[in-house]
């Protein structure tokens, strides 16, 4: 789980080799970034700050929705019921200055009522497009796996083209958008599974564990003294969306060595010839991971991507774009240990 990966960022300090006099041993030099990153951090402090005015723990969770954002990608969150992942997805939301819609999928939910509608005026004589709730910067939608095949496929052009086609008429959805989907691992009855296709349209898949006893503590501390329910009036935006349109060119232009480029490709292209796997990951994991790795350095205040930032995130981008054979399944093998697998067989570029 996410929130059990240490989110620290790498040792970037050179180790020198020790010199025959001390005198002459020169002092390790500081890290200068060559781009300034300063006004990135402010902006992502100052949203970690505000989710924790309400969220307890969850801070692993916290950067990988942050570098979602700032990677312009959509998030699958995946929780037992009662661990906030609804919660935190409206409190993100709330910290953006930017149109919020939340959608409760369920399984007699129409394609019309996620992407709008025509309507005929008569005092015009024709039709006019209404607009549904997917015409928002961040959309929120709850218990996605609940809607039937024909609903889910509404999402395919939106998720990735970023528009609606409706009545031979292209209709563009504001900018930025993002898709904030929730699922329950465990309930089965009135769920249907997520098409491959539309789960290879989320950048990230994060698994929302439960808490450690002392945050839980703090939960029920809170709880008695008064701060129980819901409070998103405590959350303010610190972001608008012409700030996010300029972090997330700043993240575009980070720095990646070619070698890690090889990288990112020969981890993704052995979940195609790996023996536990009959569904490998498509270019499109190959993206993600290279977008989503420059994202991360650039929150953990680095103008370039190391291997340890790729490493980190082959988990989130690749665990529900492979799928296990069935007989690693039934020895009880996860995707999470198939990555694991890859990262150790491959040699790391340094």
């Amino acid at each position: 789980m996410e929130n059990n990966l240490n989110p620290g960022a790498p040792e970037l300090q050179p180790e020198l080799t020790p010199s025959a006099n001390p005198v002459e041993q020169a002092a390790p030099a500081p890290f200068t970034s060559r781009t300034d990153l300063s006004h990135l951090g402010r902006h992502a402090d100052a949203i970690r700050q505000e989710l924790g005015k309400v969220i307890v723990g969850q801070q692993a969770l916290a950067e990988l929705l942050l570098t979602a954002i700032l990677a312009d990608g959509h998030v699958l969150l995946e929780g037992v019921p009662g661990v906030a992942k609804t919660l935190t997805a409206k409190l993100l939301a709330r910290t953006l200055e930017v149109p919020f819609s939340r959608l409760q999928f369920t399984p007699d939910l129409m394609p019309s009522d996620v992407l709008g509608t025509s309507v005929f005026r008569p005092n015009k004589a024709e039709f006019e497009f209404r607009a549904g709730p997917i015409f928002a910067s961040i959309v929120l939608i709850d218990e996605i796996n609940r809607a039937p095949a024909k609903t889910q496929s509404a999402l395919f052009e939106v998720m990735e083209e970023r528009q609606v086609t409706q009545d031979g008429t292209r209709y563009t959805v504001p900018e930025p958008f993002m898709v904030l989907a929730t699922q329950n691992p465990i309930e089965q009855e009135g769920t249907y599974r997520l098409p491959e296709a539309q789960l290879d349209r989320f950048l990230f898949k994060l698994n929302v564990g439960y808490p450690t006893v002392e945050e839980e503590i703090a939960i029920l501390q809170g709880h008695h003294a008064g701060f129980g329910g819901t409070p998103l009036e405590a959350v303010r935006a610190v972001l608008t969306a012409a700030d996010l349109k300029g972090l997330r060119e700043q993240v575009r232009r980070q720095h990646v060595e070619p070698k890690l480029l090889e990288y990112i490709a020969r981890v993704v292209g052995q979940t195609r010839a790996h023996k536990g796997l009959y569904l490998g990951a498509s270019p499109r994991a190959s993206l993600a991971l290279l977008n989503g790795a420059k994202a991360l350095a650039a929150l953990r205040g680095r103008d370039f991507v190391t291997p340890e930032d790729i490493q980190y995130l082959a988990a989130p981008v690749l665990r529900h774009r492979i799928q296990l054979t069935p007989e690693r399944e039934m020895e009880g093998h996860t995707a999470d240990d198939i990555v694991k697998q890859i990262l150790q067989q491959i040699e790391v570029p340094r």
